[in-house]
């Protein structure tokens, strides 16, 4: 399949597999060239406001309606169930799960961290792992709940879509519009990374204010596939996952059969590595908000149903300033991921305890910040001279409500139970004699 790229972040692109494919002057006709079906597929509501709508025109082998009955299907791992634990207070941090020993594919190897909202209420996030050792073969998949925003952590992933095809690799993503199928390969074998499924409005670039017109991601640096189909018949399955469920019903055909297309409603990959990163050149560490990549707006103008945000390598230069992180308490509540190297609030030679892999969780005001040895190392640095930050790709969901926990989450063996001691050798300096 084709492994070209379009350009542009929530641009109406437009790709054909076959010339001649897509209709000219109506998107469709009576008769679709080459004896193709027109099928829109739709990402918003059908009113939404014309800078905000997603939708495409998909023109297909067969209809998307071909396929038999949708049965439960068990999945020990993957649900939306955020109210079956109560969720402590606690800050919490996870060692990287193992990959898989047995057969895994990308479906079978999901597994649910936390989230909050829901599917039915249209509003909130789902957070998952997944770990996998084998491509998807002879099933496919498409979640109704929401978009999916894939961050691999190790090994590279070619995600085959209805619009073509895309390869990420660590410190890229991909972006799968609600509704879209796609099937997932494994390059380089054994794979792992982090997903955020998004039930509110579809993530977009953030609005840039007073930055001007430029910085943080920009619009050009995304990539969407160009068409690439497949006619193939078989025996298949087809896994949707809906209303925090997963379903299976058997199709006699490969859905991936859009032979061209057009719209908004569209998958793109970004590679974080090109996010132009701003920051203070005079004093103090500004907010995180300044690292967002894409949000999910909500009903409350400047508050995000989810951001994504990441913190690469970069340039410190503002004097007389603690320049990690400092330590705080947000209305919001973070979920944060390693991609690649080591985070700068948290010294890996002191315990190593957020690694590659790993993940965190900060909820609503929780006390979080540089541990106890990052601290003493900010004290110390020398700030009238710049700090380059480098080999290190962290990244962070924030979301405007609590984020709960699963039970599995809770109970995994990965969990560290002891991550709050990475504070306590913080040591009080307050002497009311000296200034």
């Amino acid at each position: 399949m084709n492994r070209a790229y379009l350009t542009g972040f929530g641009n109406e692109h437009s790709s054909e597999a076959l010339a001649g494919a897509l209709p000219v002057g109506q998107n469709s006709p009576q008769k679709v060239p080459y004896g193709l079906f027109a099928e829109q597929l739709s990402g918003t509501a059908f009113t939404a406001p014309r800078h905000a709508n997603r939708r495409s025109w998909l023109y297909r082998i067969r209809p998307t309606a071909l396929h038999g009955s949708f049965a439960a299907y068990t999945h020990p791992h993957c649900h939306n169930r955020f109210d079956e634990a109560s969720t402590p207070p606690d800050q919490m941090r996870w060692s990287p799960f193992p990959l898989p020993t047995a057969p895994t594919d990308f479906v079978d190897g999901l597994f649910t961290m936390a989230g909050n909202g829901s599917a039915a209420a249209r509003t909130g996030t789902g957070i998952h792992l997944y770990a996998c050792n084998q491509p998807m073969q002879d099933r496919y998949f498409y979640d109704a709940d929401g978009e999916l925003l894939v961050v691999p952590q190790q090994g590279r992933l070619a995600i085959a879509t209805e619009l073509g095809v895309l390869e990420i690799e660590p410190q890229q993503v991909a972006l799968i519009p609600r509704g879209v199928r796609f099937k997932v390969e494994l390059p380089d074998g054994a794979s792992r990374g982090y997903i955020c499924e998004n039930f509110g409005e579809p993530l977009r670039l953030p609005e840039l204010g007073p930055i001007g017109s430029n910085c943080l991601a920009n619009a050009r640096d995304f990539e969407a596939p160009v068409a690439a189909y497949e006619d193939v018949e078989g025996e298949f399955e087809l896994i949707a996952k809906f209303q925090g469920n997963l379903w299976r019903a058997p199709i006699n055909h490969s859905p991936l059969d859009v032979v061209a297309w057009h719209g908004t409603h569209v998958p793109y990959r970004y590679d974080l590595r090109r996010f132009n990163t701003i920051g203070s050149i005079s004093y103090d560490h500004p907010d995180p908000s300044i690292f967002t990549v894409l949000t999910s707006p909500s009903d409350t103008a400047g508050t995000a149903n989810m951001d994504f945000a990441i913190f690469p390598p970069r340039w410190l230069v503002a004097e007389h300033t603690f320049r990690p992180p400092w330590f705080h308490r947000n209305v919001a509540s973070e979920f944060m991921g390693l991609i690649h190297g080591e985070y700068d609030a948290k010294d890996a030679s002191a315990g190593g305890g957020f690694v590659p892999g790993g993940a965190s969780l900060h909820n609503c005001m929780s006390g979080h910040g540089p541990d106890a040895a990052s601290h003493a190392k900010a004290l110390a640095t020398d700030t009238s001279k710049p700090q380059h930050v480098l080999d290190t790709m962290a990244f962070m969901f924030e979301t405007r409500c609590v984020i709960h926990p699963t039970r599995q989450a809770l109970d995994a063996p990965q969990r560290q139970r002891d991550y709050q001691h990475c504070w306590q050798g913080l040591q009080k300096h307050f002497d009311p004699s000296k200034r």
